[in-house]
């Protein structure tokens, strides 16, 4: 079954946002999505802000990592009986909630109903910075030829999974390399993985993201990969 508002709950892994949490729960809220955000131990008001604006929260103990809080945002679905799609997206102003349904309406498309649709900011990179772009450039290069298929943008946080294909993915990365790890995984069992264009909106929380250490972090992934697949 397509992604309808209905079945749908948006998971937002979150690290000290108070500035930016409570209006893009607003708005994820006003689409009729549920939104479940995952405190990864915040030292600010981002987990009182985001209750206010009516999301669910669930709060780590401590700082894990992305990785760690999307497998957590999972586990907390996998338990619910009203969810057939998931997306996860970013805290921080990054994913514009608008683009939720772009993503929904992929799921929609084609002759065969993907399991993950993930966004692709690729289609307009002016405004991404030079160095981040090189780098998704490389890493969905290396990707997309272990995936087996073309994936514009496989750094893109911003994706909707089917449910089904949740209980089938075995993920154990606690940082940011979840998103390659996730559709590592996703091709091994042969799901289909299907791409559409979404805005991405930049500024400071981009510095966040280190492109060079992030790339070594990919690098070692990979290697994992390869050696437990072989």
């Amino acid at each position: 079954m397509a992604a309808r508002k209905d079945n749908t709950i948006a998971v937002m892994p979150s690290y000290n946002e108070s500035r930016t949490i409570g209006a893009i729960v607003r708005d994820i809220a006003n689409l009729g999505v549920s939104v479940l955000v995952i405190d990864d131990g915040s030292s600010d008001s981002t987990e009182r802000i985001a209750l206010d604006a009516g999301a669910m929260v669930m709060r780590n103990r401590k700082n894990f990592g992305k990785g760690f809080s999307v497998r957590e945002g999972i586990k907390y679905v996998l338990k619910k009986t009203n969810f057939e799609w998931m997306i996860i997206m970013d805290a921080d102003g990054q994913h514009p909630a608008e683009d939720i349904p772009v993503l929904m309406e992929a799921t929609r498309s084609g002759d065969r109903e993907p399991d993950i649709v993930i966004g692709n900011r690729m289609h307009n990179t002016r405004a991404m910075p030079p160095l981040r772009y090189l780098t998704n450039r490389f890493m969905s290069w290396v990707l997309s030829g272990i995936c087996g298929q073309y994936i514009p943008d496989t750094q893109c946080g911003f994706r909707i999974i089917k449910v089904r294909a949740l209980e089938r993915l075995r993920l154990t990365s606690k940082k940011y390399d979840i998103d390659s790890e996730m559709l590592m995984d996703a091709a091994a069992r042969n799901m289909i993985i299907r791409s559409v264009p979404v805005q991405t909106i930049y500024g400071e929380e981009t510095s966040r993201i280190k492109p060079v250490r992030d790339t070594v972090k990919f690098l070692s992934l990979i290697i994992k990969h390869r050696f437990n697949k072989g």
